[in-house]
């Protein structure tokens, strides 16, 4: 058989792998011969050749401050006006976001909520963040149960007056068709396309940079599911969104996002649960 008869049998996909196993050759000879030299220095022609990356998109919560400033007034501005318009629209304030998964509940039941485990779990991530030292802004809950009942248990150990929400959108759901599929868990595309659109929604809204008018940094709790918290993480990185069910997250456990006013993201733990110990640790 011809080499463009087996490209005709293994179709567009079958081509392309081919020719990326040429290209992996190729790069890896190249790799090999880079590796002698000298000089590995980040400006280099043949480093950024062997380790191609994508740039971060600064932008990417739509807030940076030429999106913020009144685009007609912007056009018709003089060049020193348009320099203090952007300057005006910067913010200054690092918001720090924990997003916590709820604790342990009863999945065969209708109402789903806590077990005595669960419940523990949970009562352990107050006083965790209790003894943090963070004066909390704000917590928002799910309105799944389990989030409801771990996000109330948590504001027991906190300080009477933070403002709490609720928030439907915030509700578990299949964010994005994961790579790789798992053989056990294998939504409908619809299923995908219409709750994806609201966890999406839901990234939109409660995950970006301060605004202008915030002046201190803030610390923020939100309390929901480990698809959502994952697929939030895979955005806020700008890391492909089909990666999110490669993490695996215990229950009551604590990510720490930290969004700079520039627009850089940062994670200070993914997952945390050092608060519990061994014997109280789940996942499922």
């Amino acid at each position: 058989m011809t080499i463009l008869a087996r490209f005709a049998r293994y179709g567009a996909f079958g081509v392309a792998t081919l020719s990326s196993a040429y290209y992996l050759r190729d790069e890896a000879k190249a790799f090999v011969k880079g590796s002698s030299e000298s000089s590995y220095s980040s400006s280099s022609s043949l480093f950024n050749d062997n380790f191609p990356r994508g740039k971060w998109d600064y932008n990417w919560d739509s807030r940076d401050p030429m999106s913020m400033v009144d685009e007609a007034k912007y056009d018709a501005a003089d060049p020193e006006t348009r320099k203090e318009m952007l300057e005006q629209a910067k913010p200054t304030a690092t918001r720090h976001i924990f997003l916590i998964r709820h604790g342990q509940y009863f999945t065969n039941s209708d109402t789903k909520n806590l077990t005595d485990l669960g419940r523990q779990q949970a009562t352990l991530c107050g006083q965790r963040l209790a003894a943090s030292g963070h004066k909390f802004n704000v917590v928002t809950m799910s309105t799944m149960n389990r989030a409801t009942e771990t996000a109330n248990l948590i504001l027991n150990e906190l300080p009477k007056d933070i403002p709490i929400a609720s928030d439907s959108i915030l509700e578990e759901g299949a964010p994005y068709p994961p790579e790789p599929p798992v053989a056990h868990w294998r939504p409908k595309q619809k299923k995908f396309f219409t709750e994806g659109s609201r966890i999406e929604a839901a990234f939109r809204k409660y995950i970006h940079r301060a605004s202008k008018r915030q002046k201190e940094d803030s610390y923020e709790v939100i309390v929901c599911h480990a698809n959502v918290i994952r697929y939030f993480i895979c955005r806020a990185l700008q890391f492909p969104p089909e990666g999110w069910l490669r993490m695996s997250l215990g229950h009551s456990s604590i990510t720490w996002l930290a969004i700079r006013p520039n627009g850089n993201v940062s994670i200070r733990s993914i997952g945390d649960i050092g608060h519990l110990p061994s014997e109280k640790v789940s996942f499922s």
